[in-house]
């Protein structure tokens, strides 16, 4: 078999050297082995160019994590390996990694050009070199019109859009993003995050992105990290954590799962293939009673919820219905039904 081209072999060699590894990695508030730990000994690899999202309610440790890939946390233990390199113990500047702050950060007297070319200023580049690198940097992100606005006079989007340049000046070989869309509305959210996937595959570049919408996370990540209470619950494509998640806590915070108890194991399947039916069913691990709680039209679908006494503490399901399907045959709170699905729509989920 002959080899690839030269040019291929390159690519492949940069991309292998780009790889982002952490090892056993723990992140301690306090001194001492018994203080309380924020991450918890994770392992995990973020390959080079992958879109990569960390997921998690508050408090689990995603942002700690991420603080301490941009050295902006001291790692208490473990360590972080970009592209080969330990850089476990670097400053931040030394890194070949860039941040890119919830709150943007921008200085607010000056301009988006002098906001973007900030850190090459700081290395002692010569300010008509630093000026045309960051103008070129801002018609990527097709803002060269505003190069001289101060960030008062931009909007929200526009923002983001001088801090992406910003983190991207220093030519990083990873993007840092905290929580970049929690301040923007649900209309620009949306925009914005097409924006980025856009960037990201045009730049070729590996961001990690730390969020805690679900809605985001599938939108944006080729790998999605679920973690809790400092540790990694789940870490897998887009598909593989919705279509499978492997614990309860996954299933529950990712959405769209009812979790059903058996005596053997606890079980998952999907809200979109949960049926009702105004027929009584015996309860099995496909079936069970219940009674309409609430009906909430979504637009393009109707959302039902359900509380059923065969569950612990008469646990609540939800069910998905088209549009067409809710209007053929309308629910109303208040009335019986039998929740069932297909033996082949359950996922088994891990102890």
């Amino acid at each position: 078999m002959s080899s690839p081209p030269l040019h291929e072999q390159r690519k492949a060699t940069m991309a292998a050297q780009a790889d982002l590894e952490l090892s056993s990695l723990v992140k301690r508030y306090g001194v001492g082995p018994q203080a309380p730990m924020a991450v918890d000994h994770i392992d995990l690899t973020i390959k080079a160019g992958h879109y990569c999202c960390l997921l998690g309610p508050s408090g689990c440790g995603k942002t700690s994590t991420l603080r301490m890939i941009a050295g902006h946390e001291d790692a208490s233990e473990g360590d972080i390996v970009l592209g080969g390199r330990n850089i476990t113990r670097l400053p931040a500047s030394a890194r070949g990694t860039s941040m890119m702050f919830q709150s943007y950060a921008l200085f607010p007297h000056l301009s988006s050009l002098d906001n973007v070319a900030f850190s090459l200023k700081m290395r002692g580049m010569d300010k008509a070199e630093r000026h045309a690198k960051a103008q070129a940097l801002l018609e990527r992100v097709s803002l060269g019109h505003l190069a001289h606005r101060k960030p008062a006079e931009l909007s929200g989007g526009q923002q983001q859009r001088v801090a992406l340049a910003r983190a991207l000046i220093t030519e990083p070989r990873v993007l840092l993003l905290d929580e970049p869309l929690s301040a923007l509305d649900p209309f620009l959210r949306v925009k914005m995050r097409a924006e980025l996937k856009a960037w990201q595959k045009s730049l070729g570049m590996t961001f990690i992105h730390v969020t805690h919408s679900q809605e985001e996370a599938m939108a944006l990540a080729d790998q999605v990290v679920v973690m809790n209470a400092g540790r990694i619950e789940q870490n897998g494509t887009p598909h593989e954590i919705f279509n499978a998640p492997r614990t309860e806590f996954v299933a529950r915070f990712i959405g769209g799962h009812n979790v059903i108890p058996t005596t053997t194991a606890k079980l998952a399947v999907r809200t979109d293939k949960t049926q009702l039916s105004r027929e009584a069913l015996p309860i099995s691990n496909t079936s069970l009673p219940a009674t309409v709680t609430g009906v909430e039209y979504q637009g393009t679908y109707v959302l039902l919820t359900l509380r059923s006494p065969a569950l612990p503490d008469e646990g609540e399901l939800n069910v998905v219905l088209s549009e067409a399907a809710f209007d053929a045959s309308p629910w109303q709170p208040g009335e019986t039904a039998s929740a069932h699905w297909l033996a082949t729509d359950v996922h088994a989920l891990a102890a």
